[in-house]
């Protein structure tokens, strides 16, 4: 194909790499929800686990900026941390060796911030790597809006493909009739993918009669009519 751009991501096709998802990166977001950027990143972990795509993450100087979340982390138990000094993860030999590992060249990256860690290292991996990146944009955050969107263009203008984490997942997915990886996607979409996950939920339930997705039994005590 003579734009590789047209290319749909596929588990075959494609490597994921996180980009310092840590506290004190996290802290200083504002072009996202917090707690919706690291809904968005886990869920997207849990999808690259569910199609077992090659995964790498890094961190930034971890005695400052803290752990990478325990909540990713523990998507892949017993993996590395590709932990450095360089703002620029291109610039860290380990990095780019695990990149080039996998032999494939669509890089699907998430990271904070986008202004700083993340723009540098897809301007880097591009330029120097050949890599087709493609950016998460809603499991990754700058410091205010401005900052976020205008690291976004300047990606997009450099020929980076702008992508959202649920869009990932279903590119992957592609097909519903791809059973060995459908019950899972859909307990994914329930528990990360918000009303979404909720409609899903509610059809299986109300619908298709499914019983309640909860850990216990609970009643329902039917409503009394007011006299």
């Amino acid at each position: 194909m003579s734009n590789p751009k047209l290319e749909v991501l596929t588990p075959q096709n494609s490597q994921m790499i996180f980009v310092d998802h840590q506290p004190q990166m996290a802290f200083g977001v504002q072009s996202i929800d917090r707690q919706t950027l690291k809904n968005n990143t886990v869920g997207l972990a849990k999808a690259a686990k569910i199609f077992n795509i090659p995964t790498t993450i890094t961190s930034v100087e971890t005695h400052f900026s803290g752990y990478v979340y325990p909540e990713l982390l523990d998507v892949f138990p017993g993996q590395k941390v590709l932990d450095r000094t360089s703002m620029n993860s291109w610039d860290d030999q380990k990095v780019r060796d695990a990149l080039a590992a996998t032999g494939r060249k669509k890089v699907v990256v998430s990271g904070l911030w986008t202004e700083v860690c993340l723009n540098t290292f897809v301007l880097g991996a591009m330029g120097e790597g050949g890599y087709e990146i493609y950016v998460v944009a809603d499991a990754s955050g700058g410091v205010s809006r401005e900052a976020h969107d205008y690291s976004m263009q300047r990606m997009i203008q450099a020929g980076v493909v702008p992508v959202t984490w649920q869009q990932v997942m279903l590119e992957w997915q592609r097909d519903w009739a791809r059973r060995d990886s459908y019950d899972a996607v859909m307990a994914l979409v329930k528990e990360h993918s918000g009303a979404y996950g909720m409609g899903v939920d509610y059809a299986n339930t109300m619908i298709h009669k499914a019983p309640q997705r909860t850990a216990g039994t609970h009643e329902i005590l039917a409503a009394v009519p007011a006299h």
